[in-house]
């Protein structure tokens, strides 16, 4: 049995979903901060992280944090913010 933790990543910019195409069906895009994107979802091991973080590297991401979320500090389930995405302004 694989346990998941559920991770934020918070990137310098907001980005758009071509730039976070793979990690879509993993996390949630939030942009309510101004001048950063944060992602939020389940990683299910430490190799499936890394990933993550070879794809925003590889892309020019400018990672401004990563880490767990601890049970008080996860989003409480919304749908309606997965996958939101948007276009530069």
């Amino acid at each position: 049995m694989t346990t998941t933790t559920t991770y934020e990543i918070v990137i310098k910019g907001r980005a758009t979903e071509r730039f976070l195409r793979p990690l879509l069906d993993d996390f949630s895009i939030d942009h309510d901060v101004e001048g950063v994107t944060r992602l939020t979802g389940d990683v299910r091991d430490a190799a499936h992280l890394h990933g993550i973080v070879a794809h925003l590297t590889s892309v020019g991401a400018e990672l401004v944090s990563i880490g767990p979320l601890t049970p008080t500090q996860q989003p409480a389930t919304d749908s309606s913010t997965k996958n939101e995405t948007s276009n530069p302004s």
